[in-house]
């Protein structure tokens, strides 16, 4: 089986999260600069079988889309042109930030880890694909 990738795509960087092959676990992978996001990955295809890419769907409270959701239709664009074989799927990512910012504050981490604001974007890139993956049974 193919693993589930799931983006929490920012302006500046986006997170990434990864499934096990068997699509059960959703786990943080890493957060890249967004300007080479495209080129990981190509890259990271070439190496690994996914299935498709869920990416973040930023929404108001009352369901309307948000002022980020711009940036992510123009990104979604070029990835369906670069990568035209993997199907691309939206997952609401109401609340991920401050979830994953509650979960580091409860796993105890530092101050100091809580601000990596590269590490709160893998963990709500995570949050996304387990949301996805409980939405998907």
């Amino acid at each position: 089986m193919a693993r589930i990738l799931a983006l929490d795509f920012g302006k500046v960087r986006t997170g990434i999260a990864v499934t096990d092959e068997l699509q059960l676990i959703a786990s943080g992978l890493t957060t890249v600069n967004t300007n080479e996001l495209i080129p990981f990955l190509k890259d990271y295809l070439a190496k690994e079988q996914v299935a498709h890419i869920v990416v973040g769907e930023p929404k108001q409270m009352d369901g309307t889309a948000s002022k980020s959701e711009t940036l992510i239709s123009s990104f979604l664009e070029k990835l369906k042109k670069a990568i035209p074989n993997i199907p691309i799927i939206r997952q609401d990512e109401r609340f991920t930030s401050k979830l994953a910012v509650q979960s580091m504050l409860e796993g105890g981490l530092k101050k100091k880890k809580r601000q990596n604001k590269a590490l709160v974007d893998e963990i709500s890139a995570t949050l996304i694909l387990q949301a996805y993956l409980d939405r998907k049974l």
